[in-house]
C-alpha cells in the first residue's frame, strides 16, 4: 500500500501594483483592419473616369489646343482679364463698406433703421442682377437729370445722367449694391455668432462701444465671415460675366467678340475657363492665409 499526496500548490505570479490581467489577454488578441470593399470600388471607378476625361481632352482634336494656345495670352484677352478683375475689385470694396453699414443698421435699436436696411436686403436680393444692371444702364431714360439741393424745392447743382452714369460706372454700381444686400447679412451673421458676454464683459470694463467692436468683436467674428465673404467675391468675380449683356469688355465679352469672328467656340471658351479657374485660385490661396491669420489663438 503505497501513500500519494497532492502536488503542492504554487502560488500565485508576483504582479506589479496597478498592473490589470486583463491588458495581457487584450495584447495577445491579433487586430485585423476593417476592409472596405465598397470604397475601393468607388476609388477605382473614379480613377478610371478621370484617366478617361483627362485623356479625352489631350486626344480629342475637338478642344483645338493650338487656338487656345494663341488666344489665352493676347493682349486682347489680357485687357479683358484686367477689366474683370477692376470691376471684382470696385464691387467687392464698395459692396462690403455699404454692407458693413447695412448690417448695423439692422442691429442697431433704431427700428426705423432696422426697417430700412431690412427692405433694402429684401429688395436687392430679389431682384435679378441681370435686372438691376440693366436699370443702371438705362437710368438716363428714366432721369435725363438729377439735382442736389433742397428737397421738394430749388436744386442747386444738375448733372446730366448721359454722361454721369456709362456702361462702366453702372456696371460697377449694379454689381456694388448687389452685392451690398448679400454682405450685410454675412456680417450680421458674423457679429451674432459672438457671444454677448464678450460685449457685456467688455462694457462692465468700461472699455468704449466703439473700441469693443474694433478690438474684440470684429476679430472674433471674422472667423465666421472670411469663408461666406470669400464665397461671395468668388461668385461675383465670376457673376461679372454678366455684365456683357452691357458691352462692357471684360473677359466672357471679349471671348465672345473673339469667336464671333473665327467660329472656333470650344477653344475661346477654354481661354475664358482657364483664367477663371486660374484666379479664382488664386483668391482661394488668399483667403486660406487670411483666415489662418484670424484663427489665431483659436485653431491649431
Amino acid at each position: 500500500m503505497s501513500l500519494t499526496s497532492d502536488p503542492p500548490l504554487r502560488p500565485p505570479a508576483a504582479t506589479s501594483p496597478g498592473h490589470d490581467p486583463a491588458l495581457d489577454d487584450h495584447a495577445a488578441l491579433k487586430v485585423v483592419p476593417v476592409r472596405h470593399p465598397w470604397r475601393w470600388a468607388a476609388v477605382a471607378a473614379t480613377a478610371v473616369l478621370l484617366t478617361q476625361f483627362l485623356y479625352g481632352l489631350v486626344t480629342n482634336p475637338g478642344w483645338e489646343w493650338d487656338v487656345f494656345a494663341r488666344y489665352v495670352t493676347t493682349g486682347t484677352i489680357l485687357r479683358a482679364v484686367r477689366v474683370t478683375l477692376e470691376l471684382t475689385f470696385y464691387g467687392t470694396v464698395a459692396g462690403f463698406a455699404l454692407g458693413i453699414v447695412l448690417a448695423f443698421m439692422r442691429l442697431s435699436a433704431s427700428p426705423f433703421l432696422r426697417a430700412v436696411s431690412y427692405a433694402y436686403v429684401w429688395a436687392f436680393r430679389s431682384i435679378p442682377l441681370i435686372v438691376q444692371l440693366l436699370f443702371w444702364f438705362n437710368l438716363a431714360y428714366l432721369y435725363e437729370e438729377l439735382q442736389l439741393g433742397i428737397p421738394f424745392g430749388p436744386g442747386f447743382v444738375s448733372f446730366d445722367t448721359m454722361n454721369l452714369v456709362g456702361a462702366m460706372s453702372a456696371a460697377v454700381l449694379g454689381l456694388a449694391l448687389h452685392q451690398a444686400a448679400y454682405a450685410a447679412e454675412i456680417v450680421r451673421g458674423g457679429v451674432l455668432a459672438v457671444d454677448s458676454g464678450q460685449s457685456e464683459a467688455a462694457a462692465a470694463l468700461g472699455i468704449p462701444r466703439l473700441r469693443q467692436l474694433r478690438r474684440i468683436v470684429l476679430p472674433q467674428a471674422m472667423r465666421s465671415i472670411l469663408p461666406n465673404a470669400a464665397n461671395e467675391i468668388v461668385s461675383l468675380f465670376k457673376g461679372t460675366s454678366i455684365v456683357s449683356v452691357m458691352a462692357i469688355g471684360e473677359l466672357f465679352y471679349q471671348v465672345q467678340v473673339v469667336y464671333g469672328r473665327n467660329g472656333r467656340v470650344v477653344p475661346l471658351l477654354m481661354v475664358a475657363t482657364v483664367w477663371y479657374v486660374l484666379l479664382t485660385t488664386v483668391l482661394s490661396v488668399l483667403q486660406h492665409y487670411v483666415e489662418r491669420h484670424y484663427a489665431k489663438g483659436a485653431v491649431r
